[in-house]
């Protein structure tokens, strides 16, 4: 790789949105893979993907090139997310052996986006491919609003952005994930298939 990853860290750190989509873009796949391996699950190896550069937003400044590369760095970060995951689903299948009660909802809490809250209304999985489709760091505010429940101020905390940027960030990608949402879903419908209700109403129901 020509270029030098732990300049665009420190570039990171001091706030450059451009580093970040370069880092992002080189990257991304290598952190996707890792976390496929660890958990041998597409899903699973997406939300690590996410929160990992999430932690890279936040923690930039932390890289140091005397301890190794950045490709370890990140490796290192996969590995402990990969492993909480493996954690956690060893629990909750042992609170299903036991006969734990499981009844909270994934989605408790209450988002604090209305239009964000309208995801639930519709297959993760598509808005997980439509995730891929626009800016990175539009991706990770998304990401920590819908996925990670995160209110502003905690995300803005993580992404080492002001909570103003973030709230725009949201917005804007709130906007061009709905305009690739429709975009898919009038490929489904001029294959055959049914149209979402906000394709007909212009509204995220």
């Amino acid at each position: 790789m020509e270029e030098h990853p732990a300049e665009w860290l420190k570039e990171i750190a001091e706030g450059s949105a451009a580093a970040f989509n370069r880092f992002y873009d080189a990257f991304a796949p290598m952190v996707y893979r890792l976390s496929e391996h660890w958990l041998k699950d597409a899903l699973e190896a997406e939300d690590v993907c996410q929160e990992v550069f999430i932690e890279v937003m936040q923690k930039a400044g932390q890289y140091d090139p005397e301890r190794g590369s950045v490709e370890a760095w990140l490796a290192v970060r996969v590995r402990s997310r990969a492993m909480d995951r493996l954690r956690k689903k060893q629990r909750v299948a042992a609170m299903e052996q036991t006969g734990g009660d499981l009844s909270e909802s994934h989605w408790a809490g209450q988002l604090e986006s209305a239009e964000l809250e309208a995801f639930r209304h519709l297959d993760r999985e598509r808005i997980r491919h439509a995730l891929g489709s626009i800016p990175p760091l539009q991706r990770m505010a998304l990401y920590g609003s819908y996925i990670m429940q995160l209110s502003h101020r905690e995300l803005a905390d993580k992404m080492q952005k002001p909570v103003g940027t973030v709230k725009s960030l949201i917005r804007y990608g709130i906007r061009n994930l709905r305009g690739q949402l429709q975009e898919n879903q009038a490929k489904q419908a001029a294959n055959g298939g049914e149209p979402h209700a906000f394709m007909e109403t212009g509204n995220w129901e």
